[in-house]
């Protein structure tokens, strides 16, 4: 358990009822419940949300189910049965959000797209996070996180020239649940100052779509789209990963004009390249790649990493060791600035968890314990007056 903020929560008194399963909506639930929110994570009888069995590495639990559902209350519900709706209806005549991320068309089918529930709860919130949009298409096909990767041309993007890959988190994902949060607060904000309940609605592809913006408008007018070429950056140079003396590779990058003189004087060591006609513009030294990145890498191979880094510093240029990640937990910004919690799991290990990224002054987020599956049936039934969990509803 964390600390008492100093002042409520944001979202003290606001309840999220979500009908959630793997990634993206899951993300957005859970940043609502480290503000303060009440959330009843919705999962289904015998199995609860499939995200649970993605793995078993922590302490027997998965890794993503950790990741994305502490401070939720879990309540199984067989939304097939009349007694699992009844259960659903009256939690949402309660609510204030409503979200759900179900397979295409089975919101529609069960009553619960955004229409059908403005004219029963007509101030509650619906969030429906779908693969392609509710309508168009695509409307009815799966999405899964590596699918949109595909779709959006970020795969034909990642990866080194011989071949492409996949980024290596769930990134179509985290930005539909990153859009679906913030979509959410600004429809709590404009209930709040206008009375009206805005319904929100985000796909995973439009969400990463959006964040595909450059490399669009880069290949919309530049007529090829920008080339794979792993660490380094594919239309800054020099700016990747380069591999020093000791066998260990360090990141640095060249923004402007007084770095690229800084860089050749100070590292280097050759003054006169500034003003060279191959390097001495950012397109300049993008076109001619290869020959600066052969005069990079000689230079790197003749210093330790720690040297490199050293010298580029002292140079004033941005830099980095390329961790792995064991490195970066043990990352010393993390630990220095106390960025980590430890989030009880069911069967009370605990582990450590990092705190939000957002620090709002006064504020000590909530990171309270990961659900077991259906944890928290029997009270919330007591809550709405009804009688323990039966096999028709849970």
């Amino acid at each position: 358990m964390t600390e008492p903020s100093e002042v409520p929560l944001p979202l003290a008194g606001i309840t999220v009822v979500s009908v959630e399963q793997a990634v993206a909506a899951p993300y957005a639930t859970r940043q609502l419940a480290d503000l303060g929110a009440r959330v009843i994570k919705v999962e289904r009888p015998g199995g609860g949300d499939f995200a649970r069995r993605y793995d078993t590495t922590v302490h027997g639990e998965s890794s993503y189910f950790v990741w994305l559902n502490r401070s939720k209350e879990s309540l199984t519900l067989d939304l097939k049965t009349e007694d699992g709706r009844d259960v659903l209806e009256r939690l949402l005549a309660r609510a204030d959000v409503f979200v759900q991320n179900l397979a295409p068309g089975a919101a529609a089918r069960m009553g619960l797209g955004a229409e059908a529930l403005r004219a029963r709860f007509p101030a509650l919130i619906p969030c429906s996070i779908t693969g392609y949009g509710s309508d168009g298409p695509w409307a009815d096909r799966k999405a899964y996180d590596l699918l949109v990767q595909c779709q959006t041309g970020l795969v034909s993007l990642t990866g080194g020239p011989a071949e492409p890959a996949r980024v290596g988190i769930s990134i179509a994902d985290i930005a539909a649940g990153m859009y679906a949060y913030s979509g959410i607060l600004t429809a709590l904000f404009t209930r709040a100052t206008t009375g009206v309940a805005r319904a929100v609605e985000v796909s995973l592809f439009e969400a990463l779509a959006e964040w595909m913006g450059q490399p669009a408008h880069y290949t919309r007018f530049g007529g090829t789209q920008p080339p794979r070429v792993g660490t380094q950056h594919a239309t800054i140079a020099p700016y990747g990963a380069y591999t020093a003396a000791d066998g260990k590779d360090v990141l640095f990058s060249i923004q402007n004009e007084r770095e690229w003189a800084a860089l050749c004087e100070r590292f280097l060591g050759d003054p006169g390249l500034t003003d060279d006609p191959r390097f001495a513009t950012g397109p300049a030294r993008v076109a001619h790649r290869d020959e600066l990145n052969a005069i990079v890498a000689e230079r790197f191979a003749a210093s330790d990493s720690r040297e490199v880094r050293d010298l580029l510093d002292a140079a004033g240029i941005a830099n980095a060791g390329v961790n792995d990640v064991h490195d970066f937990l043990a990352h010393p910004v993390l630990a220095d600035r106390d960025r980590w919690r430890q989030v009880t799991l069911p069967g009370g290990a605990e582990v450590p968890s990092l705190v939000p990224p957002v620090d709002l002054a006064g504020v000590v987020p909530r990171m309270d314990a990961v659900p077991a599956e259906g944890e928290h049936t029997d009270a919330i039934l007591a809550e709405l007056g009804l009688p323990p969990a039966r096999s028709s509803t849970a």
